[in-house]
C-alpha cells in the first residue's frame, strides 16, 4: 500500500495495516500488552503493523515541519516494526555516528507507545545509514571472531549503541570457539569477544 502525504509516499509491505485510532480505525488488539505496557506471547503481526502506520504519522508530521522530502517505507522483520525514510539529503536525519538517528528513533517509539500503550521496540533507519552500519558491523564482527578463535586472546570492541552491540554479538554468535559479552554502562557500553 503507498500513499502521497505532503511530499512524502509511505509504502508498506505485507499485509494491510490497521487503521489509525485517531481516525477512528481499529486501536491496537487487546490482551497484547502486559504489565507496563510490555509485549508477551508471540509477536502480533497486526499491533507491528499499526506501529509502523503510527510511526509513518509522526515521521511524515516531522518532514513536513522540517521541510524535508522523503518516502517512508514500512515493514515488519521478526518481532518488530521497521521504518525507513528514503531520499536524497537527508543526512541531517542520521547526524554524526547516527546519533541523531537513535535520537529520532526514540522520540519515535514514544509517539507509538502513547497511540498504542505498548513499548515499541521499532527499529527506523534513514537513507540506508543502519542497513550499511549492519553490514559493516556483521564483517567487523566476523573478523574479530576469527581472529580471537586463532589466537586464544579476548578482543574488546569500542563503545556501541545497542542496535550495534545486537549486531556484533549476532555475528560473533555465527563463529564456533567464540562468545561474545557486553560490559560497561551507557554511553560507554562494549561488547568483548573471548574464546570458548
Amino acid at each position: 500500500m503507498a500513499r502521497p502525504v505532503g511530499g512524502a509516499t509511505v509504502v508498506v509491505a505485507g499485509a494491510d495495516v490497521a487503521g489509525d485510532a485517531s481516525a477512528g480505525g481499529p486501536a491496537a488488539p487487546e490482551g497484547t500488552a502486559g504489565p507496563e505496557g510490555l509485549r508477551s506471547g508471540p509477536p502480533d503481526l497486526a499491533l507491528l503493523e499499526r506501529e509502523g502506520e503510527v510511526a509513518a504519522d509522526y515521521l511524515e508530521g516531522l518532514l513536513d515541519i522540517a521541510d524535508l522530502d522523503g518516502d517512508l517505507d514500512m515493514d515488519v522483520e521478526g518481532d518488530r516494526a521497521v521504518v525507513s525514510i528514503l531520499g536524497a539529503g537527508l543526512d541531517q536525519l542520521v547526524g554524526p555516528a547516527g546519533e541523531t538517528l537513535d535520537a529520532l528513533q526514540e522520540l519515535t517509539r514514544l509517539a507509538v507507545h502513547q497511540r498504542t500503550t505498548v513499548r515499541s521496540r521499532l527499529m527506523l533507519d534513514v537513507g540506508g545509514h543502519r542497513a550499511r552500519r549492519r553490514a559493516a558491523l556483521t564483517d567487523l564482527g566476523r573478523q574479530t571472531a576469527e581472529s580471537v578463535r586463532a589466537s586464544g586472546v579476548r578482543a574488546a570492541m569500542t563503545p556501541m549503541s545497542a542496535f550495534e552491540r545486537k549486531v556484533l554479538h549476532d555475528a560473533v554468535a555465527a563463529v564456533d570457539g567464540v562468545h561474545s559479552e557486553s560490559e560497561g554502562v551507557e554511553p560507554g557500553r562494549f561488547v568483548v569477544v573471548l574464546p570458548d
